[in-house]
């Protein structure tokens, strides 16, 4: 876990999602996050933590950058969370700007091979052009290119 502090300072205290510091990662919470007002529903329970994230008063979802700030402050630096798509018939959309992420509890997360998730050595790439050229780096590297 990572920032109970500022959590707890900007946890939901009244009405329907109202909690308490004792009820942990379960809770409504209330922040700001590259100002906007960020809402964020958090459960630990069926064997996942799970955090909800919606911008209040929009129906547009988080960008990266917010979702990537609540995962900094419910989980630590080292641990891997995902969001999940489901199967078109198990898929239930109750607010039209929601993003969640998910981890498991007590088992690992399967994660891909790191060269999917990118090419580290190359650090933030900010073109097309040049996510080609690292690609075809890699290529070589593995003896697909010549």
């Amino acid at each position: 876990m990572s920032d109970w502090k500022f959590l707890n300072a900007n946890r939901v205290r009244s009405g329907e999602f109202a909690s308490e510091d004792s009820d942990g990662f379960n809770g409504a919470f209330q922040i700001t996050v590259n100002g906007l007002p960020i809402g964020i529903i958090a459960s630990d329970g069926e064997g996942w933590r799970h955090v909800s994230v919606s911008i209040i008063g929009s129906k547009l979802p988080p960008s990266w950058s917010v979702m990537c700030q609540v995962k900094d402050l419910f989980w630590g630096p080292e641990d891997w969370v995902v969001q999940f798509h489901p199967a078109q018939s198990e898929y239930v959309n109750n607010h039209p700007g929601v993003l969640h992420l998910w981890q498991p509890i007590n088992q690992p997360l399967p994660k891909p091979p790191a060269i999917m998730v990118g090419v580290k050595k190359e650090g933030v790439i900010t073109s097309e052009a040049e996510a080609a050229r690292v690609m075809d780096q890699v290529r070589r590297e593995r003896g697909e290119l010549h």
